[in-house]
């Protein structure tokens, strides 16, 4: 393994990837086709830019925008200026963003334009419209500027034609010299997970551990140069992003982005541009294996699958095995908190191996659970791969990893004799909808927010089509009549579509123990119907 993609920085990849593969294609939208060459030019006319705005090393620098090149190409510009990326859900609501965009102070954002019938620009404006920032949203005050990846941009916010403008004038030796001034040990990126306290806190990640952690990941998928891989994983997910972009760049794979999810989209995606990799979770294959139009598709160029984040059914493995003859399908276990990579399958598993468990750790890190052996207890984590910190929160962070150096997942697991982690339940309440954590508390916060709800508890219960949503149980204020139609349209307003409750059941109270909690377990086995007695 080279020693420069394990230590180095993420500008120092961009630049290293371009000079070893040239002329090979990097990444495909559409019609565009854009070598390596020219994406690290690319690359670094971003960075120009970035720059000349004003970026300096450290500073914080946001990207709010599906996946596309244009989001490639942003995000690595302004990491090789120096700055720290924070990619922002693209599900998120206009309130939302803006509290990370606040949190993390940041000083430049780059939005799509109108994202599946939806302007983030717009959604931002009625967000952070008031305040006492002088910027283009002057609710957020450390804001200075906001690129719109379109055409157009309203008055006060830059396009990207005009933004990349500005960088004409900064040389080209400036840009090498700022991007060789990023240390490994820097911050790459800052991803925003919410805790089970509802409150988002940033994971640090550095180059370094970013480097190292998909150059194994690479490794251990047996990542080739040449690959053609299709980027369903959202860009915002260290999925995305790390086991992607940064995948790719290390072992000169063609990366095809696709901004949505959809399964006709991508089996003809599949055909067309002979893809050979393509993770993601269990329902994304599941629903290509079952899709109707499968047959019609040359699926034949697929080698390899890494899928995740739920359980994975054997049938699931041995079906792509089979039909479509895949021969390497393997299982990981991460989290942001462990720069999204703590646990992986090796290549050589058998199938049920693959399907029962999430593989063993990655070499350089250590896993644990707080239990005798092979009973379940809490997963924890330690080595390169565990955050620096959470961003500036300081109590967190202690509570989330020990003194001598363990991360507390708040998953609980059971460890085999092999070594072999196996997920037995979510980060404490947390449930999985399509892929996207969901986190009762931050749910129920928001929630708890309507005139008419006097208490709320959410848990998630299963789904056919997304694995797990959510179920709402709630206590109308006295002579409310609220209904669950009515609480679930306002939801739909508030929070991002997938923590949206599916169901809402009206309660008379909620079941506590003595200390008050709610019992999330006695209002998981509720079935569906009228919910628990006394019922309002």
């Amino acid at each position: 393994m080279r020693g420069d993609l394990e230590w180095g920085t993420v500008p120092g990849l961009v630049r290293s990837a371009a000079a070893r593969y040239g002329e090979r294609e990097a990444v495909v939208e559409g019609r565009v086709r854009v070598s390596y060459a020219e994406l690290g030019e690319r690359v670094e006319r971003a960075a120009a830019a970035c720059m000349a705005a004003g970026v300096e090393r450290g500073d914080r620098v946001a990207v709010w925008a599906p996946n596309t090149l244009d989001w490639i190409v942003s995000a690595l510009g302004a990491v090789t200026a120096g700055a720290v990326l924070v990619p922002l859900n693209t599900r998120f609501k206009g309130s939302e963003a803006a509290y990370v965009l606040e949190r993390s102070r940041a000083k430049l954002l780059f939005v799509t334009g109108t994202f599946l019938g939806t302007s983030y620009v717009a959604t931002l404006r009625s967000a952070a419209a008031e305040g006492e920032g002088t910027g283009p949203l002057p609710g957020l005050p450390h804001l200075e500027q906001v690129v719109v990846l379109a055409q157009d941009a309203p008055e006060s916010f830059r396009t990207w034609k005009d933004f990349l403008a500005g960088g004409e004038g900064v040389p080209a030796r400036e840009v090498r010299e700022r991007a060789d001034s990023v240390e490994p040990s820097d911050p790459s990126d800052i991803v925003f997970t919410s805790g089970t306290t509802g409150r988002p806190k940033g994971a640090v990640i550095t180059h370094a551990q970013t480097l190292r952690g998909y150059a194994l990941w690479s490794e251990l998928a047996g990542l080739r140069e040449g690959d053609r891989y299709l980027i369903v994983n959202p860009f915002f997910h260290t999925f995305g992003y790390k086991a992607g972009i940064i995948a790719c760049l290390t072992r000169g794979a063609v990366m095809v982005p696709q901004p949505v999810f959809d399964a006709e989209t991508v089996l003809a995606n599949i055909a067309a541009e002979r893809i050979s990799v393509l993770p993601g979770p269990p329902t994304l294959h599941q629903s290509l294996l079952d899709h109707p139009a499968r047959a019609a598709h040359d699926l034949s160029a697929l080698r390899l699958v890494v899928t995740g984040a739920a359980v994975v059914p054997l049938r699931l493995v041995e079906r792509l095995r089979t039909e479509l003859g895949i021969g390497t399908v393997l299982t990981a276990y991460g989290l942001s908190e462990a720069s999204g990579i703590v646990t992986m399958c090796r290549r050589e598993d058998p199938a049920e191996v693959v399907a029962a468990t999430s593989g063993r750790a990655i070499p350089g890190t250590e896993v644990r659970v707080r239990a005798p052996a092979g009973e379940p207890g809490e997963v924890q984590v330690r080595g390169f791969t565990v955050m620096r910190e959470y961003f500036e929160d300081p109590e967190e962070t202690a509570r989330a990893i020990t003194p001598d150096g363990w991360l507390r997942t708040g998953d609980v697991g059971v460890l085999d004799a092999a070594g072999n982690l196996r997920i037995t339940d979510r980060i404490k309440d947390m449930f999985i909808v399509g892929g996207f954590n969901a986190y009762p508390a931050e749910i129920e916060q928001v929630l708890g927010l309507h005139p008419e709800v006097a208490d709320v508890a959410v848990v998630g219960v299963p789904d056919g089509r997304l694995g797990e949503v959510g179920r709402a149980f709630v206590v109308r204020r006295e002579g409310s009549s609220l209904t669950a139609d009515e609480l679930i349209a306002w939801a739909r307003r508030e929070m991002a579509n997938f923590k949206v409750p599916r169901e809402v059941v009206f309660v008379g109270e909620l079941p506590r123990n003595a200390s008050g909690k709610v019992v999330k377990g006695t209002l998981r086995e509720v079935p569906p119907g009228p919910g628990l007695p006394g019922a309002g």
